[in-house]
């Protein structure tokens, strides 16, 4: 039986913190995240797969399956 996934994620801006829900991609992460209040590029830090990974209340779909692995390879 499949994990019912998890698609929001409340990601917050390290600079700022700002917080704002989204809805993470199923088919694809998303390596870049721009806060919208300070204007701020976020990027995975170093051994996450994305910004939803690294900066989010909810790991990305892909990591929620358990599969090990993101879209890197």
């Amino acid at each position: 039986m499949k994990k019912e996934l998890i698609l929001k994620s409340e990601i917050k801006c390290p600079k700022c913190g700002h917080k704002k829900m989204e809805t993470m991609p199923t088919d694809t992460c998303q390596w870049f995240y721009e806060c919208e209040n300070c204007g701020a590029i976020l990027k995975p830090k170093k051994g996450d797969c994305c910004v939803f990974c690294s900066y989010g209340t909810v790991p990305c779909p892909p990591m929620q399956q358990d599969s090990g692995s993101c879209c890197q390879s």
